[in-house]
């Protein structure tokens, strides 16, 4: 199994609010985690390290090795971080409204579980297909959902920035969880929505099939395409490869 992850502020925002890192737990099992902060200047900032660093902290703490019981524990874990956010804004003004969307995969063996809350994705590139495999928690995904617009206007929709779930903001905070079977060769992609708003599936799926970069040259080339389309936002990329010729955990 290999991880390469970069991040990169982007050609607009003077400020990084996104982050990104990977941890592994006592039983040798991997978390990889990519949060995209939301609430101004400070605040997302502050909601999108506090998501990940606690939540890797709290995982490296563990002895989890079964998937099943690693979504539990995820979805307990992001009920308690939601209030510590919500308690820390509380507590300063220039934090008010802070929250961040949150996409995660946690390995195990032959099994990957893959979670979200927001509009951060998760993408599988499998024999040559490419496929979101999570679901937007946003306003213009319901408007899609209700068959009220189409795929193609919501990329371009005035409102295509309202997030319907996240971490913080609400006192409610259900993260959505799936368990795929990790095949040899797959590759998945865990990103912000600053690379899916610059660059489509189709443009993202060419990088990745290209052979004569190694993953993390991958990683800086979708950066580097994103910043090219014109880097509107923060972008970051988290490529996990089911590598055959490696056996480790």
């Amino acid at each position: 199994m290999k991880i390469a992850y970069t991040s990169d502020v982007g050609q607009v925002r003077q400020v990084n609010e996104d982050r990104v890192a990977t941890f592994k737990n006592k039983a040798g099992f991997s978390f990889a985690i990519v949060a995209d902060g939301l609430g101004g200047h400070l605040g997302g900032e502050v909601a999108s390290e506090m998501a990940v660093s606690h939540l890797g902290y709290l995982f490296e703490q563990t002895e989890l090795s079964d998937a099943t019981a690693a979504i539990k524990w995820l979805e307990d874990q992001v009920i308690v971080e939601n209030n510590s956010i919500l308690k820390r804004a509380d507590q300063y003004q220039d934090l008010a409204g802070m929250g961040t969307t949150l996409v995660c995969a946690m390995i195990f063996n032959d099994q990957i579980a893959i979670s979200n809350i927001g509009d951060s994705r998760a993408y599988l590139l499998h024999a040559g297909k490419f496929e979101q495999i999570t679901e937007d928690h946003s306003y213009v995904n319901e408007l899609v959902k209700r068959g009220e617009i189409s795929k193609e206007e919501a990329k371009h929709h005035p409102h295509k920035n309202i997030i319907t779930r996240t971490l913080g903001v609400s006192k409610q905070a259900k993260i959505d969880s799936c368990i795929l079977k990790l095949l040899p060769t797959d590759m998945y992609l865990l990103c912000s929505d600053g690379l899916t708003n610059m660059l489509d599936d189709e443009k993202i799926k060419q990088i990745l099939e290209l052979p004569v970069l190694s993953l993390q040259e991958k990683a800086e080339k979708l950066i580097e395409q994103a910043n090219l389309a014109g880097g509107s936002d923060n972008i970051t990329v988290l490529i996990i490869w089911s590598d055959e010729e490696d056996d480790e955990k």
